[in-house]
C-alpha cells in the first residue's frame, strides 16, 4: 500500500512536470510593478519622459535605425536610405490610383521616429486633404483640433503644421499618446479613436489591460474618412466602423460605409473618372475580425513590443517593429520552434498574400482600362447597354476597395491570412465578372475589343508629382510565381524592363 502512495505521488509528480513544460500560446504574464513619477502636464518631448524612464526611452529613440532587411516586401528602411516605392513594387497601384496622391509618391514607411519627417518630405502634391493629414501623425493632434476647430481640418497643411512649437514639428508618435502621465497606464490620446469607439458601444471604464495594448496602437493603424464639403475642403475625419462591432469590423461594412455619402468621394480616379473613398493601414480592423492570435487573447504590443530584459530590468521594448526584423523573438514567447522556421511560415503566408494581390489588383486594372473605352465608345455615340455597364460599375468599385485594402494592410496578410485569403477571392470574381460584362458591353456597341488588354504602365509610373525620378521601376522584385507567366496574354504591361535600384532618400 506505501509502494503504491510513492508511486502515485510520482506519478503525479511527473504529469505535473509534463503540464509545466507545455507551452502556453497566450501573452506574457504582467511584469512586476515598476516605480512611477508623475510627468508634468502637456509634456510632449519624450526626452522630459525619458528622465523619469531612460530604458524606454532609449529603446524608442532606436525607431530610427536603420532596420536589416530581413522582410521580402516590406522593406522599409534597411541600410544606405533605401527608401521602397510601392507604385515599382506593384505597378497596378499606379493606374488604379492614378489622380491622387498615392498615385504621385507611396513609400514603405520608416519606423515610427520619421513619421512626421516622411510626411514632411513627400511629393507636395499631397498635401492637397489639409491639416487633417496630421490626424494620426502628431501628438500636439488634440491640442490643434480644440484651438482651430473646423479650420483643423481644412486649412492647407503647412499652415497648420506651422502652429504645433518649433520644438516639436518634427516629433511624431510619443509617450503622450499611449500614456497617462500621472501613473503610465495606458490611455487613448487622439480623439477619433475615442468617438470611433463610442460609436461601436465600447464602455471605456471596462477595457481591460490587455485589450488597451492594442487599442492605443488602434489609434493611428487604423483606415479613416475625410469628408469634403462642396469645394472639396476637408471637414472632418473619422473611422468608418458605423454598424460594426468590435472584433466583427468587416471590410463589407468599411466599402458599405465609404459607399453611403458622396461626400466621402475624397478623389477622382483618372483612367475611370469614379470619384472613391481611400481605405488606409487598416491592421486593427483587419487582425481583430477572427483572426487566430487576436482570438488567442495576443495584443499588438505582445508582437511588436515584446518584453525584453535590460541589465537586471525588464521593460517592453519601444522599438516598435516587426518580429522578422528581430529574428522572431516575440514569437518565441508562445512558439517553441526555430526562429527559422518561424520565419519561413510568415513569407510563406507572405508570398501567398502577395500572388493573389497580383491577380485581383491586375484583373482590376483590366477592368480599369475597359470602363476607360467604354466611356470613349460613349463619347463617339456608341450605344453601351446601360444594365451590363451599371453592372460592370458596380462589381468594379467592390473589387477596387478590397484591392486597396489588402495593399493598405502592412502585415503582407499574415495578421489574418484566412481573412486576406477570402478578401483578395472575392476581388478577383468581382473584377473577372466586370470585365466579362465591359467586354460584353463594348461587343454589343460595335467596339472591337483586344483579347490582350495594355495597361499602358509607364503612362502612370513616369512624371508623377514634381519631385524627379531618377529610376525605372524594378520589375524583378514584383512576385515570387512569376508575374510575366501569370498575366500572359490577358494584358500587357505596357512597361520597359527592369533597370536601376530604388531611389535614396532625398534624392
Amino acid at each position: 500500500m506505501k509502494r503504491e502512495k510513492i508511486c502515485a505521488v510520482w506519478l503525479l509528480v511527473g504529469w505535473l512536470g509534463l503540464l509545466a513544460a507545455v507551452p502556453a500560446c497566450s501573452p506574457p504574464p504582467k511584469p512586476e510593478p515598476v516605480k512611477t513619477a508623475t510627468i508634468p502636464d502637456n509634456a510632449f518631448d519624450p526626452a522630459v519622459w525619458g528622465k523619469v524612464y531612460p530604458l524606454e526611452y532609449d529603446s524608442y529613440m532606436k525607431t530610427r535605425d536603420p532596420k536589416p532587411p530581413l522582410s521580402r516586401y516590406k522593406r522599409g528602411w534597411d541600410t544606405d536610405l533605401i527608401v521602397w516605392d510601392k507604385l515599382s513594387q506593384f505597378p497596378y497601384m499606379a493606374l488604379l490610383f492614378n489622380g491622387w496622391g498615392f498615385g504621385v509618391e507611396y513609400n514603405e514607411p520608416r519606423g515610427h521616429y520619421y513619421m512626421l519627417i516622411d510626411q514632411l518630405e513627400i511629393d507636395p502634391s499631397r498635401l492637397k486633404a489639409g491639416g487633417v493629414c496630421l490626424t494620426c501623425k502628431s501628438p500636439y493632434v488634440p491640442k490643434l483640433m480644440q484651438e482651430l476647430g473646423p479650420s483643423y481640418f481644412s486649412d492647407p497643411y503647412l499652415d497648420v503644421h506651422a502652429r504645433i512649437p518649433e520644438e516639436g514639428q518634427k516629433l511624431g508618435v510619443a509617450c503622450i499618446n499611449c500614456h497617462d502621465n500621472r501613473d503610465m497606464a495606458l490611455r487613448i490620446h487622439q480623439p477619433p479613436l475615442k468617438k470611433a469607439l463610442a460609436v461601436i458601444g465600447v464602455d471605456m471604464n471596462r477595457v481591460g489591460r490587455q485589450e488597451m495594448r492594442s487599442l492605443v496602437c488602434a489609434q493611428c493603424h487604423v483606415t479613416y474618412i475625410i469628408p469634403k464639403d462642396a469645394n472639396n475642403k476637408s471637414i472632418d475625419v473619422f473611422f468608418p466602423w458605423q454598424g460594426s462591432t468590435v472584433g466583427n469590423i468587416s471590410m463589407e461594412n468599411i466599402i458599405k460605409v465609404l459607399r453611403s455619402s458622396p461626400s466621402y468621394g475624397e478623389w477622382k480616379q483618372a483612367v475611370t473618372g469614379y470619384k472613391f473613398g481611400f481605405i488606409r493601414h487598416p491592421e486593427y480592423e483587419f487582425y481583430s475580425r477572427n483572426s487566430t492570435h487576436w482570438n488567442a487573447d495576443v495584443s499588438c504590443a505582445d508582437c511588436h513590443m515584446p518584453y525584453t530584459r535590460v541589465g537586471a530590468n525588464k521593460i517592453s521594448n519601444h522599438n516598435v517593429t516587426s518580429p522578422l526584423k528581430d529574428n522572431m523573438r516575440a514569437c518565441q514567447q508562445c512558439h517553441t520552434e526555430s526562429p527559422a522556421w518561424l520565419k519561413n511560415q510568415v513569407l510563406a503566408i507572405q508570398d501567398r498574400t502577395v500572388s493573389l494581390m497580383l491577380r485581383a489588383g491586375y484583373a482590376t486594372a483590366i477592368a480599369a482600362k475597359l470602363i476607360e473605352k467604354v466611356h470613349a465608345a460613349q463619347a463617339e455615340g456608341k450605344a453601351i447597354p446601360p444594365d451590363l455597364y451599371d453592372r460592370a460599375k458596380d462589381l468594379y468599385i467592390e473589387a477596387f476597395y478590397r484591392v486597396i485594402y489588402s495593399g493598405a494592410e502592412n502585415s503582407v496578410g499574415f495578421h489574418n491570412p484566412t481573412e486576406m485569403g477570402r478578401i483578395l477571392g472575392d476581388a478577383i470574381a468581382m473584377a473577372g465578372q466586370a470585365e466579362a460584362l465591359l467586354r460584353q458591353a463594348l461587343t454589343q456597341a460595335g467596339v472591337a475589343v483586344p483579347k490582350e488588354i495594355n495597361l499602358e504602365l509607364a503612362k502612370y509610373l513616369n512624371n508623377r508629382g514634381v519631385k524627379p525620378l531618377n529610376f525605372e521601376p524594378k520589375m524583378e522584385f514584383l512576385d515570387p510565381f512569376s508575374i510575366q507567366e501569370m498575366l500572359t496574354p490577358r494584358q500587357s504591361l505596357g512597361i520597359a524592363a527592369p533597370a536601376a535600384a530604388p531611389p535614396k532618400k532625398g534624392e
